[in-house]
């Protein structure tokens, strides 16, 4: 492949820090990351951040149809006439920003499901991970590079100190699997941090599923939110309708001791908690009182 710096410097162009812009300079790391999506002729690629092509070109090598979204305009160019001189017409570039984009529009429009892949900018990459659980009935499967940080957040288990809000509220709905570890090296410009591939793959069904997802979050937030608050204090510190006496008898009745904090808790643990809260507040009229 031609480096990132031939290819910007021949277009006039720089990396741009604001959009979070480190690109792929190994096309046999490109590859072996395309390759853990197991992409078949009936697929459909979403890409999210196609930057250069590289990851671009090699799922189109292999799947159906491949939708490349760019947010940078000034790369659309260069992209399409990478795409042209390797002969790949079924590649649709989106100059659009994914976190505008609907999922589920372009799923039916494609009569499937779709497969996730990207090279994360980091500066939203925890925003798109949100987005794909709240999309995800439109997505079979995703392998997403990741700052190594992120990455070890994701997968965290309980009573770890990188366990938090998007551990859990991943790990409830999709099956995590690390798959490479990705050198700083291998990027241009380089990057302070090395980064990780995942693989996710979100549960058709989920054994123990919450009730209402919105409240879901909120629990979740709440509870993560003050970490170093027990559960009853960061469940009545404000987010949600819940006084300290009601915060103590949801937590007593999910058999949870109110004065555990939010890392020591499962994802199960949760899900029983967040049910109990909804069904404490549906069965009020009103609101429990803050004061």
């Amino acid at each position: 492949m031609t480096s990132p710096q031939t290819l910007l410097k021949a277009w006039n162009l720089r990396a741009r820090k604001a959009l979070g812009q480190n690109f792929l300079k190994d096309g046999r790391m490109a590859q072996r990351i395309v390759d853990q999506a197991r992409l078949t002729p009936q697929d459909t690629v979403l890409e999210i951040g196609s930057g250069l092509g590289v990851m671009t070109i090699a799922a189109a090598r292999k799947a159906h149809k491949v939708f490349a979204y760019e947010k940078d305009r000034n790369l659309v160019p260069l992209l399409r006439a990478e795409l042209m001189v390797h002969g790949l017409d079924h590649v649709q570039i989106e100059e659009q920003d994914i976190l505008t984009a609907s999922l589920e529009i372009l799923a039916a429009k494609e009569a499937r499901p779709l497969v996730v892949l990207g090279n994360l900018p980091y500066n939203i990459s925890s925003q798109i991970v949100v987005k794909l659980i709240q999309e995800r009935r439109h997505v079979d499967r995703a392998v997403l590079m990741f700052q190594k940080e992120l990455a070890d957040r994701l997968c965290a288990g309980p009573g770890t100190r990188t366990y938090g809000r998007l551990s859990v509220r991943l790990q409830h709905c999709a099956d995590l699997t690390p798959l490479l570890q990705v050198s700083a090296t291998h990027f241009h410009p380089q990057p302070k941090v090395d980064s990780a591939v995942l693989g996710i793959v979100f549960k058709s069904h989920i054994d123990h599923p919450v009730q209402d997802e919105i409240l879901f979050s909120r629990v979740v937030q709440a509870a993560f939110g003050q970490r170093r608050k027990n559960l009853r204090n960061a469940l009545s510190g404000g987010l949600l309708p819940l006084t300290s006496a009601a915060a103590e008898r949801v937590l007593s009745a999910s058999e949870i001791d109110p004065r555990r904090r939010a890392e020591t808790l499962s994802v199960d643990a949760f899900v029983t908690l967040t049910n109990r809260i909804g069904v404490l507040l549906n069965s009020s009229p009103d609101p429990p009182d803050r004061s």
